[in-house]
């Protein structure tokens, strides 16, 4: 069933989906952050320095099932918008672009939590910056670009391109689609 008010964010690494999601919190719109980097930092206090990379599969089923609570949770906001940093296609995008495979429940749920719209962000290589969590390259983050759209699409999303431009002017080209 489609959640007319469940909003995501999408992009490849460092295109700068976080900025916006600080900022419309900030402006009072509900927005539920990116966990993968708060499981990156658990299994690194369990001695698994990138668990995304030993163990992928494992590292997709825990941000599945946070993505999954994250939509539930979503659904119940009493706020008529509610914003997320990345849904839970972009899981399988990722294990794509690692050639990995998965479970059919990873499909499942992809086509039984539908968010309303999607905002992709294109690669921008003056803004991208690296940093403890990310351990993807600039070329590698465009790759993940190219698999994130082709796996939204094939659960049937149009996606809404965000341009390149101020933070500011980002939020009012997304506040202006709602």
């Amino acid at each position: 069933m489609v959640q007319k008010k469940i909003k995501v964010i999408i992009g490849g690494p460092g295109t700068g989906k976080t900025s916006i999601i600080d900022e419309l919190k900030a402006l009072g719109y509900c927005c539920y952050p990116e966990i993968s980097r708060e499981v990156t930092m658990e299994a690194r206090k369990q001695g698994i320095d990138q668990l995304f990379l030993e163990q992928p599969l494992l590292f997709s089923e825990l941000l599945l099932e946070g993505r999954k609570k994250q939509y539930l949770e979503a659904q119940n906001e009493p706020h008529e918008v509610v914003f997320i940093d990345r849904g839970i296609p972009d899981v399988l995008a990722y294990m794509h672009y690692i050639g990995d495979s998965y479970p059919s429940f990873f499909d499942a749920a992809c086509r039984e939590n539908i968010y309303s719209e999607v905002y992709i962000l294109p690669p921008w290589k003056e803004i991208y910056v690296s940093d403890e969590a990310r351990y993807e390259n600039y070329e590698q983050s465009e790759l993940i670009h190219n698999h994130l759209v082709e796996t939204y699409t094939k659960y049937g999303y149009n996606l809404i391109e965000v341009p390149k431009d101020s933070l500011d002017n980002r939020i009012l080209f997304i506040l202006d689609k709602i």
